[in-house]
């Protein structure tokens, strides 16, 4: 018999429960000792409150984050850790944009440039990074998964690294895609992970050539936080 007392996982994690979750985890055992102690300077009623949040089983209200950032604002600007440099870029992480794609064999998302930061992602190892997006679709799949938030580096000389994975603008595309060399010098081979969905006889997420000056914006795909599955 089905057990409906066991709580699931949300279906969509906000940008400000991600948020609380990186923050938390830099956090724990330096700014507070155990959740309890935090649940009661955040105001919840209970310590399970932050459980919940921490194994994305609830989001976060926006006003308890803020509070949050508030009340732990000398740890995240870095003046009780001798890593002041690392921790002062970590307070103010890269912009995070909820562009959304279209239903397509090749997704198309939304203009970054119409978009507002929806938040910030503050994690070691993205400190070169530029901005974050969400991946819609299932292209990329297994290595992107729809839903989960990718941190990107701007590469301006348009220098590719063949295989690597990408979010490129071309004509009026965005997408995700992993770049090999073509036959052909000035262009890239545009190619998907996903290579299990078919539409008849032929893959839905079929590879294509682009021309390299074509490509208005080039982005390395430097870090992935995936959905909590478990």
């Amino acid at each position: 018999m089905e057990d409906h007392s066991k709580p699931n996982k949300i279906k969509t994690i906000r940008p400000e429960t991600l948020e609380f979750i990186i923050l938390y985890n830099q956090l724990r055992g330096k700014a507070f000792n155990n959740n309890t102690e935090l649940a009661e300077s955040l105001g919840f009623n209970s310590s399970s409150s932050i459980t919940e949040i921490i194994k994305s089983r609830q989001n976060i209200d926006p006003e308890k984050l803020k509070t949050f950032k508030e009340k732990y604002s000398d740890y995240l600007g870095g003046k009780k850790n001798t890593d002041k440099t690392v921790l002062s870029r970590n307070e103010e992480g890269i912009p995070m944009y909820d562009i959304i794609a279209t239903a397509s064999g090749v997704e198309v998302y939304n203009d970054i440039n119409d978009a507002r930061p929806v938040g910030r992602m503050n994690f070691p190892g993205i400190e070169e990074c530029d901005f974050a997006l969400p991946v819609w679709g299932h292209s990329m799949y297994p290595y992107l998964e729809n839903g989960c938030w990718v941190a990107l580096k701007i590469i301006n000389d348009k220098k590719i690294l063949p295989g690597e994975v990408y979010y490129i603008e071309w004509g009026d595309y965005r997408m995700y895609k992993r770049l090999l060399t073509s036959d052909n010098p000035e262009e890239v081979i545009a190619h998907s992970d996903n290579t299990t969905e078919m539409i008849g006889n032929r893959l839905k997420y079929a590879p294509f050539t682009i021309r390299i000056d074509e490509i208005k914006k080039l982005c390395l795909v430097k870090d992935i936080h995936k959905k909590h599955n478990h």
